[in-house]
């Protein structure tokens, strides 16, 4: 290596192909180890997969495929459910794939966590919450549904290498306050989209020795919250005892244990001291709009819900622990619409059950659900009424998230199980210090002795030059001169759930797609769109959250030409590329002061230009989104390329100066020469 590289760089030199330096800022094609996908990505993927002309899988044992978002015992029959679960099972058959998790076996992330995912591995997922396996030292992404298909049929993707945010912890935090309580705590004081977003996140430190691997899981998993593409731990010894309980020999003879050089250079460096943390309560509609607990106890609520992929087996047992200490306290329970707990998959549900706990539960009066989502995505059987008022440990609470009109707020499992007799917001740390710290200690997965020896290896890169018949060619571009419109402007931290709400994604043609654009949130954005408001002028994170394809192709289908903002969300980023939908970076502040509702703006493409007022401000487009626009999107590229997409490119890439220890500003080109 010729510099020295973080944690997160020496896993994709691991993986990366062809001659591009694995350096910030530069294009690179990668070998995938693991694809994953939920019954509700699948659909959309398999479309895509049938469209491309099922070429089959790379490796048909390296696709997980979980049935988890809206399926339930109680709607599995009706139509939408039924068509999912029906599209999965043709796929598993027609695919051979050999990890199928059937209707409410697990959360897609859970299982694939505790069984599968492997330190040093790359993974690819079409949930923007598949960063949960960066808790084992692995790097692990999300991405849209078409996005991943490709990798499943060539074990191959690009992606242009992040900039690292190191975030390293110190001390040891008080009994009770796992992950959730850290990564809402990260989230209050740096925000989401900022100091992460597009950038990966390598957790470090010594403090890392108090944290289990299902802390670390929650900690990775909000990641994506906090905008950033993947969530890293420096994995250890904690790490590797945590793979050696597996029964499996197949999933646990593959770890590389990667740690980052000692001169590696961050972008940034910050430190969190645990011991500082107390329990959290992030108010809606935003994960980081984060306060302590005691600051607001006292609120009322209508609904509890303990669940959802970021809330892992240690924290439904310490959910337990409190109801149970509340139970023995006499505490009363208070009139509820709902209290409802599901744990992440019938593994959990085994142990919670064989320890006695899943009884607490119900004796506190919660009902025991299946493994799934339920109400963290609020599209299947478990939705929060309009106007109510629910606190979740679940990983979002962004307007409509469990429901259309509903109010969620989220914190860890203990400050709801705390919070639910009352049904008021309570501090868990009178009932976490009763809890028995020695037999807490003895049910979790935390081996505090650290026995398991591990050995740090560096990664091995082959680099390979692409053969004659891969030999670089410029695409044409189908991109137009100018675009020319009025505009309708938008806030910063859109997210995906605005931009088109779960429940009109499943719709069939692109047109009823399109009408549900911003349904709930602007229901007069469609319209408008009509009339030829069709720019939109957004602030930073355009895209964040939910990692739904739907919402760029929802902005297409209704009309939008084209979206200027100052940031987006990495995956919609993508997602937007992948479909061709036109959208630029804007950096300069001025324009956002002059750009006004239904002002008039002029997108010169060739001249990196946009026109308001008579004034020029110059636009940033990165040069892989560029590629992908300009020849009409992936799926246009896949019918030229076939199976070597991503090496074609990478060379394209590499000749626009983006692929050969080039930095960012390179490859967010202004050069007017590729047109």
């Amino acid at each position: 290596m010729t510099r020295p590289l973080t944690l997160v760089e020496k896993i994709l030199a691991h993986h990366a192909m062809g001659e591009a330096e694995v350096a910030p800022g530069n294009m690179i094609c990668v070998k995938v180890d693991w694809t994953m996908a939920s019954e509700a990505s699948w659909a959309s993927m398999y479309k895509t997969y049938k469209k491309l002309g099922s070429p089959g899988a790379y490796r048909s044992d390296r696709i997980w495929l979980a049935a988890d978002h809206i399926v339930d015992p109680r709607i599995n029959h009706l139509p939408k459910p039924a068509a999912m679960i029906a599209a999965a099972e043709a796929g598993v058959k027609e695919l051979d794939i050999k990890d199928y998790q059937p209707p409410n076996t697990t959360i897609m992330h859970t299982e694939f966590y505790r069984e599968r995912a492997q330190p040093g591995m790359l993974i690819i997922g079409a949930d923007s919450h598949t960063c949960s396996s960066g808790g084992l030292g692995a790097v692990a992404v999300g991405l849209g549904a078409a996005d991943v298909v490709f990798p499943l049929v060539t074990g191959e993707t690009f992606f242009q290498v992040p900039e690292v945010v190191k975030i390293e912890f110190i001390g040891k935090p008080n009994v009770g306050i796992g992950g959730k309580d850290i990564i809402l705590h990260i989230l209050g004081e740096f925000k989401r989209n900022t100091i992460a977003a597009g950038r990966a996140v390598e957790y470090c430190g010594e403090g890392l020795q108090y944290l289990s691997c299902d802390a670390r899981f929650a900690i990775s998993n909000m990641s994506t919250e906090f905008g950033g593409i993947a969530g890293v731990f420096v994995p250890d010894q904690q790490t590797a005892a945590f793979i050696e309980r597996r029964n499996s020999n197949a999933h646990k003879d593959e770890a590389l244990y990667f740690r980052p050089d000692s001169d590696a250079q961050y972008v940034e460096t910050h430190v969190v001291n645990l011991a500082e943390i107390e329990s959290k309560i992030a108010l809606y509609p935003s994960p980081d709009n984060v306060v302590d607990v005691k600051d607001k106890e006292g609120m009322k609520f209508d609904g509890m819900f303990i669940g959802a992929c970021t809330t892992a087996e240690e924290d439904l047992i310490v959910g337990a622990l409190v109801l149970q200490q509340g139970l023995k306290n006499g505490y009363e329970l208070a009139p509820a619409k709902k209290r409802k707990v599901t744990p992440g998959s019938i593994q959990i549900i085994a142990k919670l059950r064989s320890l006695g706990l899943l009884q607490v539960y119900s004796d506190a009066g919660f009902e025991i659900g299946v493994p799934g989502c339920s109400y963290c995505v609020g599209m299947g059987a478990d939705q929060a009424g309009e106007g109510e008022v629910w606190l979740s440990s679940q990983n979002r609470n962004f307007k409509n998230r469990m429901g259309k009109g509903s109010i969620a707020n989220i914190s860890s499992a203990a400050t709801v199980a705390a919070s639910s007799f009352s049904m008021t917001l309570k501090d868990p740390r009178p009932l976490l210090d009763q809890i028995d710290k020695d037999y807490f200690n003895s049910i979790r997965m935390y081996w505090v002795d650290h026995q398991k020896s591990i050995m740090y290896t560096e990664p091995k890169q082959n680099f390979s030059k692409f053969t004659e018949s891969e030999a670089y060619e410029e695409e044409a571009s189908v991109l137009p001169k100018s675009i020319k419109s009025r505009v309708q402007i938008f806030g910063d931290d859109v997210d995906t759930d605005a931009i088109i709400p779960i429940d009109k994604c499943t719709v069939e043609s692109e047109e009823e797609l399109g009408k549900g654009a911003f349904a709930y949130t602007r229901p007069e954005f469609v319209p408008r769109v009509a009339q030829g408001f069709d720019i939109i002028v957004a602030g930073r994170g355009f895209g964040s959250g939910s990692s739904r394809e739907e919402a760029p192709r929802a902005l297409k289908a209704c009309g939008v030409k084209a979206i200027i903002a100052k940031s987006y969300a990495y995956i919609y980023s993508r997602n937007q590329a992948n479909y061709s939908l036109f959208g630029v970076i804007v950096e300069d502040e001025k324009f956002y002061a002059d750009a006004t509702e239904e002002c008039e703006i002029e997108i010169l493409i060739p001249e990196r230009k946009v026109v308001l007022n008579g004034k020029q401000y110059t636009f940033k487009l990165d040069v892989i989104e560029e590629k992908l626009q300009a020849s009409g999107g992936i799926a246009a590229r896949w019918k030229r390329h076939g199976k070597n997409l991503f090496r074609k490119l990478q060379q394209e890439a590499s000749a626009s100066g983006c692929g050969s220890n080039s930095n960012t500003s390179a490859c967010s080109t202004n050069d007017v020469t590729a047109w």
